[in-house]
C-alpha cells in the first residue's frame, strides 16, 4: 500500500491493500440470497476501510473481509453523532460489464457533508477508488435484470473521548448490499402524510447534509405517516410551516399542465443526485424546470383545479416514485386520479436506461468499472 499525489491537482489518493476473505460465501448460498435480496438485508463478503488521525492523515487503506468494528464505549460517534454517509449503485450492463452512476457527485457531496459536520475531508479520488475496489472484488454479488449493488460509503468519528469537540480520528468504510427491483410489477403510486407537528431542517442546520441525525429525526414523523395508513411523510418548512420541502428520504417534483416542472430549492433540503439528474434530463427535453418554493395549500388547490398533473418523489433507491394521494389533518386529495403519470415514468425510464447502459450517456454520468 502506498500514498500518492495526483500530478494534476495534488490531491491525495491511496493504494488499497486487497486481502480477500478466507471464507467467501459459497456459490450456491450466494445464488439463493440473490433470488430475492429485498433492500438492505443481504451484504457482500468484503468492505473497504480507510483510517484517519491527525498524525498520519488518511492511511491504512484496505479491502478485507466484512466484519464488525470493535468500538470503545466512549467512541465519539456513539455519543455525539458525528457521522455521514452516501448511497449509490453499481449496475450490470447487458454485455456483462458494470456501471457506476455519477460516483464523482457522491464523492463531492460526501466531502461537503464532512465539512459541515467538522469531520476530516476525504479526498474524492479515495472515495471513488474505495467504491470501485468493493465492486471489483464482489462483482459476483451484483444481481441481473433490474437488480443492482447498493453501495454504502460512510464515515464515523472514532476517537475515544467524552467531550463536545470534533473528533481527531475517523474511520471511512464502504459496504455493499445486493438489492432487487425496488418495485414489484412497476412503480406504484405512494400516499404521503403531511407532517404538521415535526420539521426536518431549518436554515443554517444540517438539512443539506447526508448525516444520520437527519434521518433519525424523521422517524417519528414517518411512524405517524404509517399510523395514518400512508407510505411516506412529507415535511414543511420549519418557520412558516407552509412550504413543501422533501420526504423523509427523497426529493419531490411537481408537473404542471403546461409541461413544466417545479421542485423545492436547495438550502434546507438534500441536494439529491437523482434530483439533479432529473432536472438535467427534463431541461434537455425542452421542459422548463423551476427550483422554487411551493406551499401545501397551493399543492392542494392546483391538484383540485387540474393545473397540477403529476407529483413524484425521487432518490437513489427507488429512482422515481409517483405520488398518488396526499393526506393531512385538513383533508386528503388525489393527484392524477391516483395513477402514475407519463412524465414521471418517462423520466424514470430514461434515467434507468442510462444507468444500465441501455441508452447513450451524453452527460458523462457513467463510470465503467469493467
Amino acid at each position: 500500500m502506498g500514498v500518492s499525489f495526483d500530478k494534476m491537482d495534488g490531491s491525495l489518493w491511496l493504494d488499497f491493500d486487497v486481502q480477500p476473505t478466507a471464507s467467501p460465501t459459497p456459490d450456491a448460498d450466494r445464488a439463493a440470497k440473490l433470488e430475492n435480496p429485498g433492500f438492505g438485508r443481504v451484504f457482500t463478503d468484503h468492505m473497504a476501510v480507510v483510517r484517519y488521525d491527525q498524525t498520519n492523515g488518511w492511511h491504512a487503506a484496505r479491502v478485507e473481509a466484512r466484519a464488525n468494528f470493535p468500538l470503545h464505549t466512549a467512541t465519539a460517534v456513539l455519543h455525539y453523532a458525528q457521522e455521514i454517509f452516501e448511497g449509490l449503485k453499481a449496475y450490470k450492463r447487458e454485455d456483462g460489464g458494470v456501471n457506476l452512476f455519477r460516483p464523482d457527485a457522491n464523492a463531492k457531496r460526501f466531502r461537503d457533508s464532512a465539512d459541515r459536520m467538522a469531520m476530516a475531508p476525504l479526498p474524492e479520488a479515495v472515495f471513488i477508488e474505495a467504491v470501485e475496489q468493493v465492486v471489483k472484488i464482489d462483482r459476483n454479488w451484483i444481481p441481473g435484470g433490474e437488480g443492482s449493488l447498493y453501495l454504502r460509503p460512510f464515515m464515523i468519528a472514532s476517537e475515544v473521548f467524552l467531550g463536545v469537540k470534533p473528533s481527531a480520528e475517523y474511520i471511512f468504510a464502504v459496504i455493499a448490499s445486493p438489492v432487487g427491483s425496488y418495485f414489484k410489477g412497476g412503480p406504484a403510486p405512494v400516499s404521503i402524510w403531511v407532517s404538521e407537528t415535526y420539521t426536518r431542517a431549518a436554515i443554517g442546520g444540517t438539512g443539506g447534509v447526508k448525516c444520520g441525525g437527519n434521518y433519525a429525526a424523521s422517524l417519528r414523523a414517518q411512524a405517524e405517516a404509517i399510523e395514518r395508513g400512508c407510505d411516506q411523510v412529507v415535511f414543511l418548512d420549519a418557520i412558516e410551516r407552509r412550504y413543501v420541502e422533501e420526504l423523509g428520504g427523497m426529493n419531490v417534483f411537481f408537473v404542471f399542465e403546461d409541461g413544466s416542472l417545479s421542485t423545492p430549492p436547495l438550502g434546507t433540503i438534500l441536494p439529491g443526485i437523482t434530483r439533479d439528474s432529473i432536472i438535467a434530463l427534463a431541461r434537455e427535453a425542452g421542459r422548463k424546470v423551476r427550483e422554487e418554493a411551493y406551499t401545501i395549500d397551493q399543492w392542494r388547490a392546483d391538484a383540485a383545479s387540474g393545473k397540477l398533473k403529476e407529483a413524484f418523489a425521487c432518490g437513489t433507491a427507488a429512482v422515481i416514485s409517483p405520488i398518488g394521494k396526499v393526506c393531512s389533518n385538513h383533508g386528503d386529495f388525489v393527484i392524477n386520479g391516483g395513477q402514475a403519470g407519463e412524465v414521471a415514468m418517462g423520466l424514470r425510464k430514461q434515467l434507468v436506461d442510462i444507468q444500465y447502459g441501455r441508452a447513450a450517456d451524453t452527460h458523462g454520468w457513467i463510470k465503467k468499472v469493467f
